[in-house]
């Protein structure tokens, strides 16, 4: 069994956005870090997980050591319950059948507002990122979980664009503008895990990851974060989180 103690910052996200699913759930999941959670999540503690690619397949059956590349890759279609088209797979999120959309991005603001389109002035980016996909309907009509590294870069005070709404500016701007259900339930780092404040909506710290300060946090992130004074800390992955984890990604494609 691995050593509990050394393991990758992509390993330590996919372990703690792992535990934040919950057994009977619908997972949009896109690949990388978050299937892999998911997958991993369905492996050791939610037997009754589905997940579902935009591609429009629900419920793989995903083999360890055969994670997909794309949610358009047939290898995703394999012993799944169903398969479907894209448009269909997005009208059971209209529908209100998806509990939780998992996904990463480039960069993210105060009230998780992210940004997966381009970095820098519009007429002319610096970096041409992979665009929405279904990134806006998933983050407009499900509760989200957004996995990605702690950088300053990354956590900014206002995206260069919104590509997936969070809570938008904050307060019940979300609402007010025609998105009533949704929005950013946690955003885990490998730093910390992070929430939003019922009022406001702003990023708060809500738990350190072993040996992390807050400070350490405010120091990688572009604006400023409350928490609280006794804020928790998280348990260390598990030998048996991490041996799963690596027999779903031998090749450490995902997690190196």
């Amino acid at each position: 069994m691995p050593d509990r103690d050394t393991y990758t910052a992509s390993e330590l996200l996919a372990v703690m956005s792992s535990r934040l699913l919950k057994d009977g759930q619908v997972v949009f999941a896109g690949v990388g870090i978050p299937l892999l959670a998911a997958t991993l999540a369905q492996g050791l503690h939610c037997p009754g997980l589905t997940i579902l690619f935009e591609g429009g397949v629900i419920g793989p059956m995903i083999e360890p050591g055969k994670l997909p590349p794309s949610t358009n890759e047939q290898r995703c279609t394999k012993r799944a319950n169903m398969v479907l088209g894209s448009t269909d797979v997005l009208l059971l999120l209209q529908r209100g059948y998806i509990d939780v959309g998992f996904m990463g991005g480039a960069q993210i603001d105060r009230h998780g507002n992210l940004n997966s389109s381009f970095i820098g002035d519009p007429a002319k980016p610096k970096t041409r990122l992979p665009g929405t996909g279904g990134g806006n309907d998933i983050s407009s009509l499900a509760q989200m979980i957004v996995a990605m590294k702690h950088e300053k870069r990354r956590f900014v005070e206002h995206v260069d664009f919104v590509t997936s709404p969070g809570f938008l500016t904050g307060g019940s701007s979300r609402r007010d503008s025609g998105l009533p259900s949704g929005g950013m339930y946690r955003v885990v780092t490998d730093l910390g895990i992070f929430g939003f404040d019922d009022e406001t909506k702003r990023m708060m710290i809500l738990a350190l990851h072993p040996g992390v300060t807050t400070g350490q946090v405010q120091e990688n992130t572009g604006f400023p974060l409350s928490a609280d004074p006794d804020v928790e800390v998280t348990a260390r992955p598990t030998g048996r989180e991490l041996e799963c984890l690596r027999r779903l990604d031998p090749q450490r494609l995902y997690t190196a």
